[in-house]
């Protein structure tokens, strides 16, 4: 389900804080009944929210009880979300974990538009939701949760705040990748990248570079970015063999993009892994149908899904602190490398 804009504007926690001049932190440490708040503070909060009705809302809401049901906010486009296999192992992994508790899951999608903040944020902070968890975060405009009045938490560490978070060893994962290259005496080792504005993105290549560095090698022409998709991947992959020709191993930081390198590398001419050897980040089904089958990196995705899940049933349940969480990967070695 796509959220709109509910044609009910009900005041935000930032609207009280905007209204009472303070930041939305300190609004949600009034709202949650933190001790460290000086009283004037305390007293400038709790009359914007009277006088924006916020109050009433949250007395509704206690009043009405839990809703049972948690939101699955992806932070992609509605053609993204089904075209990658990922997003759809994520949910059923939440949706399972919900499922044996009895609630149930609903799917939000965070369009990249000017405003689309507001619809979303304006719904997880309407009481219809007991919490959210939230995928494919970019941190180049990053959704405003850290004041909301639900647990929320991450899939993948965010890129800034102290929230709550269940990722995989995208670093040790990508290393191991790159080394098994260089073990098997391929020189010219390059990568796609992901996007630099997830942290997936940044420690995948931090892992290929500490790996090709620990060999003594480093050839910023090796490097090329992508978006996590097919499409990215084979276009940067043609780009990657106009700069080096000679590459003889790509290190794809997603599947996706692992299988649009293969497609640019067969129009090419290239032979995997005779050529150019290609390993990929993810373990999605398509890559056991590729030619040849992608050797790959496994992260639990649907165990992801579960573990956010059972996060944020702890959070629901009382535990205080930020939860955190790091599952481990697996290198699957197959043909192409």
């Amino acid at each position: 389900m796509s959220v709109a804009e509910s044609p009910e504007l009900r005041p935000t926690l930032a609207d009280v804080a905007r209204a009472a001049g303070v930041s939305t932190a300190t609004a949600s440490r009034v709202l949650n009944g933190f001790a460290r708040v000086r009283p004037k503070t305390r007293e400038q909060v709790e009359s914007a929210m009277s006088a924006l009705g916020y109050a009433r809302q949250r007395a509704a809401r206690a009043a009405t009880g839990p809703t049972g049901s948690v939101a699955l906010v992806v932070c992609e486009e509605v053609p993204r979300l089904f075209g990658d296999p990922y997003f759809a192992r994520v949910a059923a992994g939440a949706g399972k974990a919900l499922n044996e508790v009895g609630l149930q899951l609903v799917l939000i999608t965070v369009p990249a538009t000017e405003n689309y903040q507001t619809p979303v944020v304006r719904y997880l902070d309407g009481g219809h939701v007991d919490g959210a968890l939230v995928i494919g975060m970019h941190g180049r405009r990053p959704l405003d949760l850290g004041w909301l009045g639900i647990p929320v938490v991450f899939g993948g560490r965010p890129v800034c705040g102290r929230f709550s978070y269940v990722d995989v060893d995208n670093r040790g994962g990508a290393r191991r990748a790159t080394q098994r290259f260089l073990d098997a005496g391929r020189r010219t080792v390059a990568t796609i990248a992901g996007p630099q504005d997830m942290t997936a993105g940044v420690d995948r290549l931090l892992g290929y570079r500490q790996a090709v560095a620990g060999a003594g090698h480093g050839d910023r022409g090796l490097v090329v970015f992508g978006d996590f998709g097919q499409a990215s991947g084979e276009h940067a992959t043609a780009r990657l063999l106009d700069r080096r020709p000679n590459v003889d191993a790509i290190f794809a930081a997603s599947d996706m993009m692992a299988v649009g390198a293969l497609r640019a590398l067969r129009r090419a001419g290239r032979r995997v892994p005779g050529d150019v050897a290609v390993i990929g980040f993810d373990d999605l089904p398509i890559g056991r149908r590729t030619e040849p089958p992608l050797t790959t990196v496994r992260q639990p995705i649907e165990e992801m899904g579960a573990r956010m899940t059972a996060e944020l049933l702890a959070m629901l349940g009382g535990s205080d602190g930020p939860r955190r969480a790091v599952l481990d990967t697996e290198l699957v070695t197959r043909i192409s490398g």
